[in-house]
């Protein structure tokens, strides 16, 4: 059967082996079809002779690492047979961080603990972005958002997930990121404790303002027609405010 020319995607499922002819070398890659549905995700194996391939793949590269493999699909000529991809070209999305090996038994159960809350949190970014919109941007340009945990992946790879979207969605992802960031920053700090000369000096400051004068400075400086936008927003302020007739010309 003709082998199908192809460029996949995926992550490094495990370490590459040297394969069964001299200078070829073997690896495992996981692929997704970026819908971040586990059942559509595929592990290819690949195989390559190119010496400047198999170089970095032996020496270099590591499980976790995101590739994009170009070359042909072999498909298998019976059911039970192995789809292989003869790689002819390698590129490197994504490296995957070295982790610290040497730690002791208490860090390693820590580790435990945030690994596990990372990866709850990686698995509810990637139900959002799901949903969030189509998982197929259509024709034209689009935009790859890849979401994995940092350190080396080895088996866990379920914890990777890819998404196209169109520049479109991009722009309404990052108008949202934009306003809980104005969100945010407009929230009162917390567990913010003053010293007792700081409350003293608020106190006194605070005590010193006559809502009288301060309401007759603000009516006396605003336009006829809109007084009563004013009363009202400030009665919301500090309750009941003098209406017009009330404050001195």
């Amino acid at each position: 059967m003709d082998a199908i020319p192809l460029a996949l995607d995926g992550y490094l499922a495990a370490e590459a082996e040297p394969g069964d002819r001299d200078g070829a070398v073997s690896w495992r890659l996981t692929c997704s079809s970026g819908t971040d549905h586990l059942a559509e995700e595929a592990v290819i194996r690949c195989t390559t002779t190119e010496p400047d391939i198999a170089h970095a793949l032996l020496t270099e590269r590591q499980p976790g690492d995101l590739l994009r493999v170009i070359g042909h699909l072999t498909l298998p000529d019976t059911a039970d047979g192995v789809i292989r991809l003869q790689a002819e070209g390698l590129e490197v999305l994504w490296e995957a961080p070295l982790l610290d090996a040497d730690r002791d038994g208490d860090d390693a159960d820590t580790a435990t603990d945030t690994d596990t809350d990372r990866n709850s949190a990686i698995a509810a970014l990637a139900e959002a972005l799901t949903s969030f919109g189509p998982t197929t941007p259509g024709p034209g340009q689009s935009i790859r958002i890849h979401i994995s945990p940092t350190g080396t992946l080895g088996s866990g790879l379920e914890h990777c997930h890819s998404f196209d979207i169109a520049p479109a969605l991009a722009h309404r992802l990052a108008g949202y990121v934009d306003a809980m960031n104005a969100y945010l920053g407009s929230e009162h700090p917390k567990d913010v404790v003053l010293d007792q000369e700081t409350l003293a000096d608020l106190t006194e400051l605070f005590e010193d303002i006559d809502l009288i004068d301060l309401t007759n400075t603000v009516l006396n400086t605003t336009r006829p027609e809109h007084r009563s936008a004013v009363i009202e927003a400030m009665d919301d302020m500090f309750g009941d405010v003098p209406a017009p007739e009330d404050i001195d010309p």
